[in-house]
Parts: structure tokens; sequence; C-alpha cells
């Protein structure tokens, strides 16, 4: 059976686990499972961290990355992602795709005879939640009952980080603008995927007070700059500052996925204090592709 990693919830509990704990092993030890053969990565948005750590982390595997922008693929456009994911499944061990619309990696899944993993869309981002996860277990080594706060906007990578600690048996806190957070049926959701706990709240101090670890991520992400001038007023009281990280846990850490803007989601006092990881959490998505990518590729 391919295993492609679309989505946390796909991997579940014990995918996530095995990834993590493959990340953690050097890559010498993964007896590179890529070796010789390529691995086409298609970037329709484009990213620093994604292309430089997939990039590395199909080289330590032995395997060779062909980067691809989206308009040199045109999903839709120049041909069917269905034409091109059994094309491209003749070409290479795997495909990995960037890409606006989920539905794009539902269907090159479907279509390809080779794993596909997800290195972003618009409803999750397997790989960051893979990362950071490998960070906190860095940091606390268990994670069972861990307190998790998410500040605002319940995005695509707060969606995966809480399918990920909800295997984990985490406590889950989220706090953002009115309309912004996950309905009823969200938190059910995560709660059923083993979570100890889930409150929403619209006040940062609630989700924050006795958390392990702090995230947050840019108000404005790509392809929503049409909004930015509002979504920076609706946002303007989520500032992760340390006087919202003194209501946190003694041991608390800051984690931000970046890019980050001083000033806005985060003050420069936090991100670049003694409790960020945010650093460490940037390199762990190197380790975490490679474990994800050698997982897909049947190693355990």
């Amino acid at each position: 059976m391919t295993a492609h990693v679309l989505d946390i919830v796909d991997l579940g509990a014990s995918g996530v686990a095995e990834i993590v704990a493959l990340a953690q092993r050097t890559p010498e030890s993964l007896a590179r499972p890529l070796g010789g053969r390529g691995v086409a990565l298609i970037f329709e948005k484009p990213s620093n961290r994604t292309r430089h750590s997939m990039e590395i982390a199909v080289v330590e595997l032995g395997g060779h990355p062909v980067y691809t922008r989206g308009e040199e693929i045109g999903f839709d456009v120049r041909e069917p992602v269905e034409d091109i994911g059994r094309i491209l499944s003749g070409y290479h061990a795997m495909v990995a795709a960037r890409v606006f619309s989920h539905s794009t990696v539902e269907r090159l899944a479907a279509s390809c005879s080779v794993p596909v993993v997800n290195m972003l869309s618009d409803r999750s981002h397997p790989l960051q939640a893979l990362a950071d996860v490998l960070t906190m277990v860095q940091e606390f080594g268990s994670l069972s009952g861990r307190k998790v706060a998410w500040i605002g906007d319940y995005n695509n990578v707060a969606r995966s980080l809480f399918e990920a600690c909800a295997g984990y048996g985490c406590a889950l806190a989220f706090a953002g603008p009115k309309g912004f957070g996950p309905d009823a049926g969200e938190v059910e959701r995560i709660v059923s995927l083993g979570a100890a706990s889930f409150e929403s709240s619209v006040d940062p101090r609630d989700a924050v007070v006795g958390a392990d670890a702090v995230h947050t991520d840019t108000w404005v992400s790509m392809g929503q700059e049409a909004e930015k001038a509002e979504r920076l007023r609706t946002f303007a009281d989520y500032t992760v500052n340390s006087d919202l990280m003194r209501v946190a846990g003694p041991d608390a850490v800051f984690m931000h996925c970046l890019p980050a803007y001083r000033g806005l989601e985060v003050s420069a006092e936090v991100i670049d204090g003694p409790s960020s990881r945010v650093i460490r959490q940037g390199h762990n998505r190197l380790h975490s592709a490679r474990g994800a990518l050698a997982w897909s590729m049947g190693v355990r």
C-alpha cells in the first residue's frame, strides 16, 4: 500500500510517532531508501524552509530532488492533475506538492502509483506539525498531559498541530477573534483524536494560562494579502508578548512556524528571547521531512 503523507489524521497517532522517531535518527541509519531515484517537488506556493529542508532531506536519503514551479506544471491549466500524477509516477520515487487547494494533493494521491507528500495546502501542513511535535518532544520528553496553546487564526498550521498533539493526549487551548476559531464540530473532532481537552476562547490569557508551549503564526498568510488591513485590525489584541508569556507555565516555550512579523503576532522580546524555540523548530523541518520521506518509503 502506498504510504502518502497528506494529513496528520491519515497518519494516525502511531504514524506520527513513527515519523518523529525516524526524524531523530541519523541519515546514515536510514539506509538511503531513495538511492539513485528522483523526487518531484512541486511548488504552487513558494517557500524558504520547505524547499531547503525537502531538497536536503531527499539528498540525505540518496535521492535527486527536482524542484518545479507551479506555472511549469499548471495543475488543471496546462493539463489535468490526474495526467500529471500518472506521468510523474513514471519518473520519480515520490511526488511532493505545496499547493493552494487540498483537493490537488488528494487528486495527486489518487492518480499516483508512488507516495505523495503534502508540503502545504489550504487545509493542512503535516510537515510543519511533525517538526513542531519533534521540537516539543526534544524539549519535554513525553507530551502526554502537556498543555499546548495556539493564539491567532485557526488556520491550516493550527489544525495540523492540534491533530498531532491530540494523538499524544495533550490538553489543547485556542484563542482568537470571533469567527476565526474552530467551530463546535471541529473541537469535537480533535477531542475524538485523543486530546485530553480542547478549550476555545476569545481571550488569549485564558488559552495561555499554564501552557507548556505557546504557538502562533502570521495573521496574513500567502493569498490573503487583500485582507491584510482588516486582519491587522481584527487580530490587534492577539500579539504574543512578554506579559502574555508570563501567564504561561514557568518553563513554557514559544513557537512559530515562520516567517514571523515582530510587533504583530509576536513581540521581538519573545521571539528573540530565552523562551523562543523557533530556530530549533525551523531546523527540525529538515529532520521531520527526512523522517516523513523515509516513512513513506517503508522505513520503520
